[in-house]
C-alpha cells in the first residue's frame, strides 16, 4: 500500500530548507505522496530513510525520455485522471507513420514533416515523431530509412516490426544513443525484450493487459523501466478502454505494473475518423499517438485539442503585456488597448491583420483575464491603462495621442482622458467590427 503524506514526513530531514522548491518538508511530503514529486529532490534526505520510501518515491505513472538531447521528449508521470483535478503535464506526442519501403517516398515525407508547422495563439503547432513501419521485411531498408529520417529531421522514432533483429540493428546502428521507441509486433518474451532494452531503445510492450503487467514486472526484475504499453491495433472502442482501465489502475489502484505511458495508433483508411480518433485519445489518456493523418486541415484539429486539454486549466493563457506592432507602423499608427488574455489579444490582432491597417496593440496586464472580466475585477481601470501607456514610452511612440479602448469599457472614457492625457475613442464591442472602424472611424489627426 502506498504511503501516506505524514508516513513520507516522518522519513524527511524536517529542516525546512526550500532546496526542493517548496517551503516546508510536509509540503514536499505531500507532493511525493500524490506522485507530484520523486524523493530525489530531497537533496538531504539520507540513504537509508530513501530505501525505507522506495516506494512512495516512484510516482504512479512511469516518465518515460524518448528521443536525442536536442529533441527529447517527455512522457507519462501524469497524476490526476482529470485535468480540472490539478491539470496534465506531459503532452501526447504525434507520431506521423512513415513506409520504409520506398526510399524516394521516405525523403519527401522528411521534407513535408517540417513544413507542418501551424502558428496557433502565441505558439507553433508542430508534430513530435515519426513512427517508421519496417512494411518492405528488409533490415538493411529500415535501417536507410531511419539514417534518412534522422538525418533529415532529428526528430524522436517509433520504429515498428516484427523483426527483433531488425529493431536492434536499427536502435543500435543509425539511432544509436537515440533512444527509439521499439515496437515489436510478434509478442517477444520478457527475454527479448531485455535485449533489446540493451540497445538503449525505449520498449514498447503491446497485448492485453494481464499480459503487459507480467511482461512489465519481468523486465523490473531486470532493471528495465524504460517501457510504454499498447493495446496493438485494435478497434477506437477497444482502445479507449485500454486508455482508461490502465489509468485507472495506475493512479487510483497504484497498480504498477500498468504505470506506463501508452502508445496507441489512430491510422483508420478514413482519415477523417482517424482524425476523430486521435483526438478522443489525446484527451484520455494516450502517452503516444501514431498516425497516419498527413493532411494539414486534418492533422491540425489533432494538434489543436492537445494544445488545449495540456493548458493549465487553474491558470489563464495569456501574452506578454507589452505594446506590439502589427505592419509598418508609423507614429500616426492607431493605437488599441485590450487585456493580455490569449483569446482577447489574438481575436485582436487577427482582425488588425485581415484589415490590413498598420496598427500597434497594447495588452494590459490583467493577470490574463478578458476585457469584462478584467474590468469587473478592476484589473481594466484607467489607473492600469495609464500605467501601461507610460511604461511602454506611448508618448514618444505616438503624434496624435489617441487611444482607442474596447466598447465594451466606454464607461472609462472620462477618467481615462483625465488620468492620462490622451484623447479616448470608444471602439466596437466585439473584435470582428475593427476592420470597419479603422476604415471608416479612424482619424489620426
Amino acid at each position: 500500500m502506498a504511503l501516506t503524506g505524514l508516513d513520507i514526513y516522518k522519513n524527511l530531514p524536517k529542516e525546512n530548507c526550500k532546496e526542493c522548491g517548496l517551503p516546508t518538508c510536509l509540503a514536499f511530503a505531500m507532493k511525493v505522496a500524490s506522485g507530484q514529486a520523486g524523493l530525489d529532490e530531497c537533496p538531504r534526505l539520507t540513504e537509508e530513510a530513501r530505501a525505507g520510501l522506495s516506494e512512495a518515491s516512484a510516482p504512479p505513472q512511469r516518465l518515460v525520455k524518448i528521443g536525442p538531447e536536442a529533441s527529447r521528449i517527455e512522457i507519462g508521470q501524469e497524476t490526476v485522471m482529470f485535468r480540472h483535478e490539478e491539470k496534465f503535464h506531459h503532452p501526447t506526442a504525434i507520431a506521423l507513420t512513415i513506409s520504409d519501403a520506398d526510399q524516394a517516398v521516405v525523403k519527401t515525407a522528411c521534407e513535408n514533416f517540417t513544413k507542418l508547422q501551424f502558428p496557433r495563439v502565441g505558439q507553433v503547432l508542430r508534430t513530435d515523431m515519426v513512427a517508421l513501419t519496417n512494411d518492405s521485411g528488409s533490415q538493411d531498408t529500415m535501417i536507410a530509412a531511419a539514417k534518412t529520417i534522422n538525418d533529415s529531421l532529428g526528430v524522436p522514432l517509433v520504429l515498428i516490426s516484427d523483426n527483433l533483429k531488425t529493431l536492434a540493428a536499427v536502435a543500435s546502428g543509425p539511432l544509436a544513443g537515440a533512444a527509439p521507441v521499439t515496437l515489436c509486433t510478434a509478442s517477444p518474451s520478457a527475454d527479448e525484450l531485455a535485449q533489446l532494452a540493451a540497445t538503449g531503445a525505449v520498449l514498447c510492450i503491446a497485448g492485453g493487459m494481464p499480459d503487459i503487467a507480467d511482461k512489465v514486472d519481468a523486465l523490473a526484475e531486470k532493471n528495465v523501466k524504460n517501457t510504454v504499453i499498447s493495446p496493438g491495433h485494435v478497434n477506437s472502442l477497444d482502445c479507449l478502454t485500454f486508455l482508461t482501465q490502465t489509468r485507472r489502475a495506475a493512479l487510483i489502484k497504484k497498480f504498477r505494473q500498468l504505470g506506463c505511458p501508452a502508445l496507441v495508433f489512430a491510422d483508420a483508411d478514413d482519415h477523417a475518423a482517424a482524425s476523430l480518433d486521435a483526438c478522443i485519445y489525446v484527451c484520455k489518456y494516450a502517452g503516444i499517438v501514431v498516425t497516419n493523418v498527413w493532411e494539414p486541415h486534418l492533422l491540425l484539429p489533432i494538434l489543436t485539442t492537445r494544445q488545449n486539454i495540456f493548458t493549465d486549466p487553474q491558470k489563464p493563457v495569456q501574452v506578454e503585456p507589452k505594446l506590439y506592432d502589427i505592419g509598418e507602423v508609423t507614429p500616426q499608427s492607431p493605437l488599441l488597448v485590450t487585456t493580455n488574455f490569449s483569446l482577447s489579444y489574438y481575436s485582436v490582432e487577427s482582425e488588425v491583420e485581415a484589415s490590413r491597417v498598420p496598427c500597434r496593440i497594447l495588452a494590459v496586464d490583467t493577470e490574463g483575464t478578458s476585457v469584462l472580466t478584467a474590468w469587473a475585477a478592476d484589473k481594466f481601470n484607467p489607473e492600469t491603462i495609464t500605467e501601461a501607456l507610460k511604461s511602454c514610452g506611448a508618448d514618444e511612440k505616438f503624434e496624435h495621442h489617441k487611444v482607442v479602448i474596447p466598447g465594451h469599457v466606454a464607461v472609462l472614457t472620462a477618467q481615462l482622458a483625465e488620468d492620462s492625457g490622451w484623447e479616448v475613442l470608444v471602439g466596437p464591442k466585439e473584435a470582428s467590427g475593427i476592420g470597419p472602424f479603422l476604415k471608416n472611424e479612424w482619424k489620426g489627426n
